[in-house]
């Protein structure tokens, strides 16, 4: 036992003696270095001097050496003493065995010579040197690199560590799918709490995807720069935040604003993600997996829509006045109704509940990700050989324990590395704090601003075009479509419910108490004396040349009701919300109005039920992507991205004639889940082979480009969509065949990128 302990001490002292003998050395060698650049500059600071003063100072033939100056000489001779003696005291260290610092950790040499060095023999200085040169080098590592890589890749295999990143970024591509869906759950509810007007409507259901398409561009050219996990988790801290204070702040303004920064936030998820991941994956695996991966956003969704219909409709049982809270009772007091307000000022109702839940998978995406490295082909494009050789070895290692064979090495030992153009902005420690972080921002735009402009460079220039088209087709029809479909549902169940109206005609009523709901009817011409209307509901009445005399209202709730052309005589309104724009063309003589009901003074429907249906919708579109993510993700290398991609953008333009025969609720709900079905195919195949046709420092950067011009197509397709409901079908329709249409075409012009190596 001693002597094992003995020998141990003497293995870590004798470690010890040959990292100071290590240090020590190259302490020497870089001494001798600099003694070599200070003689260097000296012998020609003499030479200049003594050519300019040649006529005062004539060569000595005698005592100096041959042919040379007198400093010359005096100069050369310190030389070769200074010369001489530092090879004396590195005897036995040849100036080619170098000792590299990280072989003491078990990394391996990056691949990359000496002459490359700055200030090596034969090296010109940088600021001389040829741009086309530079790039044409840098081209040609690349594409060694991305050989080379690929057989890394092999050699690691697929398994553990690849489905442990699978599920870690699919977390942060469920918390995209939920952003899509919180805005549309909760208008219904949130438009009573924030008194919304329909044009204020239409701007919160389209502000997140504004948000979305500055977060994508930003983010995805971000993460070509800084990293892609660094810049996940900042997007990711951005959505989480704002989604936070989104849940609690009660203006209209400040909520707007939360979802645009929360939306700028989640921009960033799907550029960043499918990238990311494909940098982990070898070719023949790629297609099959980033189709897998996009079965979290189908997730996102379905939780989205799980969460609103559990929470959501408990909005109405906090409407009763006596679950308001005081400002001053303590918070564990909150009634069943999942709300509590505090005064007249705070409340919080359970559609805030609901958008914090929504925040949570974007939370778990955070907590996840700081378990997880960066890609190593990221560190290796950036010329960090040591980071992605030991990721690598990390992800190998990993791979082989899990699959019992932990005896298994990794056997590469040198990784080509990327020459790098430049570097962001260092401007030293002596500069006042804001102005270095001022020029390192302007050094990261004019790489940004220079890698967008890459994208349309003659090499990329007619892809980029070919996948703008493509992404703003698929995207103006999807969008467009998809909201499209439930605004259709509701117009649909409008029209039914319209078709039950009640007609009341010249009817006479006298000393009647009504203290029941009245709902979808029409009066006409009646007569209604000394009536009293009590603690009662009116839900889409209309009253049309009516009288009214010495009538008494009294805690009435009113929705979408209006008295046309009306005469109230003598009659007294008490805590009700018949609020005088309801009153059209009517005449109130001698009637007064006692103690109105406050609040937002529009007409909202209070009928949950068209709320579940509206959750009910989304859960069943979302969940008909199953299939057709099923089917890519086993095809998807096997008959290659532009027939999947082509092909699936076909069949979704045929399926849109068959909306001409969605003249019910049902088959709307089928048709939607039809093309949601067929559509899901050419999406995923879309962000495979958008993945694939760029090189690593410009894949993000493209990507997020393409994806913030998708956004911009949402908008457009939602915008023109909607202003058909109730009008024609014929237009939407034609609108979407004929985009999709154009997409499936100009996809056939794509290169494919089955088999080949990930550039």
């Amino acid at each position: 036992m001693e002597d094992g302990y003995q020998n141990r001490t003497a293995f870590i002292k004798g470690a010890k003696d040959i990292a100071k003998e290590v240090k020590r050395q190259a302490s020497k060698k870089v001494a001798r270095s600099v003694d070599r650049v200070n003689d260097e500059y000296s012998r020609r600071s003499y030479s200049r001097f003594e050519e300019d003063d040649d006529d005062d100072y004539p060569a000595q033939d005698g005592g100096g050496g041959g042919g040379g100056g007198y400093y010359r000489g005096d100069s050369q001779a310190a030389n070769d003493d200074d010369e001489g003696g530092h090879s004396d005291s590195t005897e036995g260290h040849d100036e080619d065995d170098e000792i590299y610092e990280g072989e003491y950790q078990g990394i391996p040499r990056a691949e990359s010579g000496k002459g490359s060095l700055a200030g090596g023999p034969g090296s010109v200085p940088q600021p001389f040197r040829d741009v086309a040169a530079s790039e044409a080098e840098r081209r040609k590592d690349q594409e060694e690199l991305a050989q080379q890589y690929e057989s890394i890749l092999q050699e690691c295999g697929h398994g553990k560590f690849q489905w442990t990143l699978y599920f870690v970024l699919g977390l942060a591509l469920m918390a995209d799918g939920v952003e899509i869906f919180v805005v549309g759950f909760v208008l219904p509810s949130a438009e009573r709490d924030m008194c919304l007007s329909e044009p204020n409507k239409s701007m919160l259901g389209l502000i997140v995807y504004f948000g979305m398409m500055v977060g994508a561009f930003l983010w995805g050219a971000m993460a070509d720069r800084i990293g892609r996990r660094q810049s996940l988790l900042i997007s990711l801290s951005i959505n989480s935040i704002f989604s936070f204070f989104s849940s609690f702040v009660q203006g209209y303004s400040t909520f707007l604003f939360c979802r645009l920064l929360s939306g700028v936030g989640i921009g960033g998820s799907i550029p960043i993600v499918f990238s990311y991941y494909s940098e982990f994956l070898s070719q023949e695996k790629r297609g099959e997996h980033l189709s897998w991966l996009c079965m979290f956003w189908m997730i996102g969704g379905i939780y989205a829509s799980a969460m609103a219909w559990a929470i959501i409709p408990h909005y109405g049982e906090s409407q009763n006045p006596r679950w308001a809270c005081d400002l001053y009772r303590s918070v564990s007091s909150i009634p069943p109704g999942w709300s509590f307000q505090m005064g007249s000022a705070y409340q919080f109702h359970s559609w805030r509940v609901f958008v914090l839940v929504c925040a949570f998978p974007s939370v778990a995406a955070i907590a996840a990700l700081n378990a997880v490295p960066e890609s190593p082909r990221f560190y290796l494009e950036n010329g960090k050989h040591d980071e992605g050789w030991m990721i690598l070895k990390q992800v190998h290692d990993t791979n082989m324990r899990a699959k019992g064979h932990p005896e298994k090495v990794f056997t590469v030992t040198t990784i080509k590395t990327v020459k790098q153009m430049d570097e962001l902005a260092d401007s030293g420690t002596d500069t006042p704090v804001w102005q270095r972080y001022r020029l390192k921002i302007t050094s990261l735009s004019r790489q940004i601003r220079n890698n967008v402009l890459a994208c349309f460079s003659p090499e990329y220039k007619r892809t980029t075009f070919m996948l703008m088209a493509v992404w703003f087709t698929m995207s103006f029809s999807y969008y467009g479509l998809t909201v499209w479909f439930p605004d259709m549902i509701k117009y649909i169940q409008k029209q039914e419910y319209e078709s039950h109206t009640k007609t009341y005609s010249k009817e006479r009523v006298e000393h009647v108490t009504f203290n029941f709901t009245l709902e979808n009817q029409v009066h006409r011409q009646g007569y209604y004396f000394n009536d009293k209307f009590l603690s009662m509901k009116m839900k889409s009445m209309v009253f049309e040349d009516s009288v009214f005399e010495e009538c008494y209202f009294e805690d009435i709730t009113s929705t979408h009701t209006v008295f046309r052309n009306c005469t109230f005589i003598a009659s007294l309104f008490y805590n009700t919300d018949l609020f005088k724009y309801r009153f059209v063309d009517s005449k109130l003589v001698n009637s007064t109005f006692l103690h109105n009901k406050e609040g937002c003074m529009l007409d909202f429907s209070d009928d949950f039920n068209n709320a579940y249906m509206i959750y009910f919708v989304n859960f069943l579109g979302t969940l008909a992507v199953l299939p057709g993510n099923i089917v890519s993700a086993l095809l998807m290398d096997k008959i290659g991205r532009l027939r999947m991609l082509a092909g699936s953008s076909v069949i979704s333009c045929v399926s849109c004639f068959f909306l001409m025969f969605g003249n019910s609720e049902s088959g709307m709900i089928a048709l939607l889940c039809l093309f949601g079905g067929i559509s899901i195919a050419s999406w995923n195949a879309l962000d495979v082979i958008t993945v694939e046709l760029y090189p690593s420092d410009k894949r993000t950067t493209a990507f997020g480009f393409l994806n913030a011009l998708c956004k911009l197509a949402a908008v457009l397709g939602i915008s023109i969509f909607q202003s058909f409901v109730g009008i024609t079908k014929a237009v939407p329709i034609l609108f979407a065949a004929g985009a999709l249409a154009a997409g499936s075409f100009l996809a056939t012009k794509l290169p494919e990128t089955r088999g080949q190596v990930l550039q």
